[in-house]
């Protein structure tokens, strides 16, 4: 504590310093970086024209618990520190401070700007002999510090969200629906990062397996010769603590054998760790896109792979405890297992939506173009819809062998979209199919994916199939599937797919329908 003591009114000084220390403690346990903020409070009074305040937990601890910690230590003031010009307490999670002298560099996280108290007049504070006479007087002492406090309590409410709201415009961050008690939830899934560095060998070069969007991927293994994946984000990753929460939170919750398996999770010393487990065959897009490898892939497996991602999509749309959009779902995201079963992954940019939600918007358009629905890759609009689009992407990409660029212009060769809807309606579709296949499968069926694709990739999400729909077109042999309409949306192939348009013909039928055995 600070040695030298406020002069009189005590009261009006400490209720300042306690609304200065929890407004600022409101915002370190927002700011979910640092879970730090710091504070000035100006204009309480001419005796104390600025009160400085900084608090501050530890980074790994949760919103409610930052909060709690800060509450609990806060709450002892009045006992340690009522009257003190200045002073501090230290926890073990936690600690704050407060002066009359700024003791911290830089700008402050929070500015309280507070009319004057207004200061009683002599005959107010004067005693008077009279029972009636002390509690008028009373009365009026402590209207005049309580009015005051009600005031600032309601400004630092306002000027503290008016804060996180332009913090989290400046950075572009998006918003997930992951509360303090989910983290909370999951402690059993937090490995020590000594374990990590121990079963990758620290991060071996021998052990690395790929690079992820936000990161390396390396093998390990536990004890109990158990294989690991540990996805490690970089410090100049995009994904951030709360991308990563996000993910976290949404796969922990998720069972299903056509999702890959979360093992654990590492946040110590600056690592951000997720650890899965190991899936030998590593995702599609190293086997299906290499002409040697792909041979590996007959249509039972490639068959087989449609339908554990679109079992798997289900049960992210439909039937897990949460409603999930993935928002990137790609080859590179659809691991394969030693027997070839899918396990779709990379859920940091996936979305949790409401029961009774069916569309959301965000200014921040994140994922793969390519994969890219028209509606969210121009308006930024998503939607179970927009994860069947990609889908539909995906079954044309493993029946051709072929990438889609997401890109096609006039004078070069059109998107795989444009090449197989040009082949659907000339009835050549069975010269793109990748020539690994062709001949060794049955054609009916083939043809019966394409033309599930096509409906999968239309243009309004309206024309889109569910994907319980989906799977029941790819099991039945019953079901009439309706003619796909002519694909108009691309992206025009420059050196950023900054620019997204949408051709001006209409939209039409094909004038040739390959047919399809049911």
């Amino acid at each position: 504590m600070n040695q030298q003591n406020v002069s009189s009114p005590v009261e009006v000084f400490d209720a300042a310093v306690g609304i200065l220390l929890n407004a600022t403690s409101n915002c370190a346990a927002t700011n979910s970086s640092r879970r730090f903020a710091t504070g000035v409070e100006e204009g309480f009074s001419n005796s104390y024209p600025t009160i400085y305040g900084l608090v501050q937990c530890t980074p790994d601890m949760s919103p409610a618990d930052c909060r709690s910690c800060l509450d609990d230590i806060i709450a002892l003031t009045p006992q340690y520190l009522s009257g003190r010009r200045g002073g501090r307490i230290i926890g073990v999670r936690c600690n704050f401070r407060y002066g009359l002298n700024k003791f911290f560099t830089g700008d402050p996280t929070l500015r309280l700007q507070t009319p004057l108290a207004p200061a009683p007049a002599p005959n107010d504070v004067m005693p008077t002999v009279t029972t009636r006479g002390r509690t008028r007087n009373k009365m009026k002492i402590v209207l005049a510090i309580t009015l005051p406090v009600v005031a600032l309590m309601l400004a630092t409410t306002i000027l503290c969200l008016c804060f996180l709201r332009r913090r989290l415009a400046r950075e572009h961050a998006p918003s997930y629906s992951t509360k303090p008690e989910d983290i909370e939830g999951i402690g059993s899934l937090l490995l020590n990062l000594s374990t990590i560095r121990a079963a990758t060998d620290n991060f071996a070069d021998s052990n690395w397996v790929g690079e992820g969007g936000f990161g390396a991927v390396y093998k390990g293994v536990l004890p109990g010769d158990q294989e690991i994946a540990v996805k490690r984000l970089s410090e100049s990753s995009g994904q951030g603590i709360q991308e990563l929460k996000n993910e976290l939170v949404l796969i922990a919750k998720l069972q299903h054998k056509n999702l890959v398996r979360l093992v654990g999770v590492c946040l110590q010393e600056h690592e951000k760790l997720l650890v899965y487990e190991y899936i030998p065959n590593r995702s599609i897009d190293t086997i299906l896109f290499d002409s040697e490898k792909s041979k590996e892939l007959d249509w039972g497996r490639r068959f087989n792979i449609i339908n554990g991602i679109a079992r798997g999509l289900n049960y992210l749309h439909e039937d897990s405890q949460l409603k999930i959009i993935h928002r990137d779902l790609k080859a590179s995201n659809v691991l394969l297992g030693s027997d070839y079963t899918p396990k779709i992954s990379d859920f940091g940019l996936a979305r949790l939506f409401g029961g009774d939600q069916s569309r959301e918007a965000t200014n921040s358009v994140v994922g793969t173009y390519g994969y890219m629905a028209p509606e969210y890759a121009m308006h930024g609009h998503y939607s179970i819809k927009s994860d069947v689009f990609s889908f539909g992407v995906l079954i044309l990409e493993i029946l051709t062998g072929r990438r889609s660029s997401g890109s096609c212009s006039f004078d070069e060769s059109a998107d795989l979209i444009s090449l197989v809807w040009e082949h659907w309606t000339t009835g050549t579709i069975m010269e793109i199919i990748d020539s690994s296949i062709r001949g060794n499968a049955p054609g009916d069926q083939m043809l019966k994916c394409i033309h599930i694709g096509l409906l999968c990739v239309q243009d309004n999400p309206m024309d889109r199939p569910v994907m319980s729909k989906v799977n029941v077109m790819l099991s039945s042999s019953t079901v009439s599937l309706q003619a796909p309409l002519k694909p108009e949306f691309f992206i025009p192939k420059s050196g950023t797919y900054s620019t997204l348009y949408s051709e001006s013909y209409p939209r039409a039928r094909p004038n040739i329908n390959p047919p399809v055995t049911q």
